[in-house]
């Protein structure tokens, strides 16, 4: 058995999959239950917060993080979405880096100013 979890619709289920050698039927597996709300960002090591901080250019609700910390980035590319009167604004990478720590999450509401992720 192996345990994984799962995002659907933003919803994280924590599951058991068994792996079959394409002889046996697959066995009923009970229902997995909601897991617990991943951290608001992910956890970064002590001192790897990045040297480039990008910024929120107005208020907002953010309606999504396309990138992930680790992740190389180009200048120009889309790193956060965010949805101010009814349009969606995509906020890019300044400049060639890689992402340190995400600080903001789907759903949540920002200032103008307010620091989305950090590059390195």
């Amino acid at each position: 058995m192996k345990n994984l979890r799962i995002t659907v619709n933003g919803t994280a289920y924590d599951v058991q999959v068994e792996e079959l050698d394409g002889s046996a039927a697959p066995a009923a597996a009970p229902a997995a239950a909601p897991a617990p709300a991943p951290a608001k960002k992910p956890a970064a090591p002590k001192g790897a917060v990045g040297n480039v901080s990008v910024k929120a250019p107005m208020p907002g609700t953010v309606v999504n993080v396309v990138v992930s910390v680790g992740q190389a980035v180009k200048s120009g590319d889309d790193l956060v979405f965010i949805e101010a009167m009814k349009m969606e604004t995509p906020v890019k990478a300044p400049q060639d880096g890689t992402v340190a720590t995400i600080e903001v999450s789907k759903g949540e509401a920002v200032d103008s100013g307010n620091v989305l992720v950090t590059l390195n």
